[in-house]
């Protein structure tokens, strides 16, 4: 495998090359997608926000986890370890994880300073790192446009389910547990 020089990819990498900007915009398209399907598809709004707060944990824990990779890459750098980059690299799926497991207010309100927070961690690497000259640039455009559409939650709040959208369906998945002739959720139902 090949070595690659940090100094050279900073100094020849001023332009971002193309699949980064296909992927990193590709990668809204859930965002924005479920974000406006959540304000003209209101029936089943809890499922889209579902799908909304899931795919910014796993996003979250993806730009975590480029951290780790940023230190390994350059465990030196700076003159000094980087263990602090290693900690806080699985910082954001821990918040992504703690999001899913909220109501999704309070999730949003995770993810996005989950969002906030790893951009001001971007900010404080390409400090100490030879990071290539749109990195930064792009990690900002794509962190503002996740948060605006995580914040899509709070102008939905008034039509929202009062549990989470994870758990809005747990009557259809516990059918094995019966109470009588009622299943758990009340209705009634033949047994035997």
């Amino acid at each position: 495998m090949r070595q690659i020089d940090a100094a050279h990819m900073n100094a020849s990498s001023t332009s971002r090359p193309a699949v980064v900007s296909w992927l990193g915009y590709g990668g809204l398209l859930p965002f924005v997608g479920a974000a406006l399907v959540c304000w003209f598809e209101p029936n089943h709004r809890g499922w889209w926000l579902e799908l909304l707060l899931g795919y910014g944990a796993v996003i979250l824990s993806f730009v975590g986890a480029l951290h780790w990779g940023f230190a390994m890459v350059h465990p030196g750098a700076a003159g000094r370890p980087m263990n602090g980059m290693y900690a806080w690299s699985v910082v954001p799926s821990l918040l992504g994880w703690l999001a899913l497991l909220a109501h999704p207010a309070a999730g949003a309100t995770l993810l996005i300073a989950g969002f906030l927070a790893h951009y001001r961690q971007d900010l404080r690497l390409a400090r100490v790192l030879p990071l290539p000259a749109w990195y930064v640039p792009l990690r900002l455009q794509l962190t503002v446009v996740a948060c605006l559409c995580l914040a899509t939650v709070y102008l939905v709040k008034d039509s929202m389910p009062v549990q989470h959208p994870a758990h809005a369906n747990r009557c259809q998945m516990d059918w094995f547990v019966v109470m009588g002739s009622q299943d758990a959720c009340g209705a009634s139902r033949s047994v035997g």
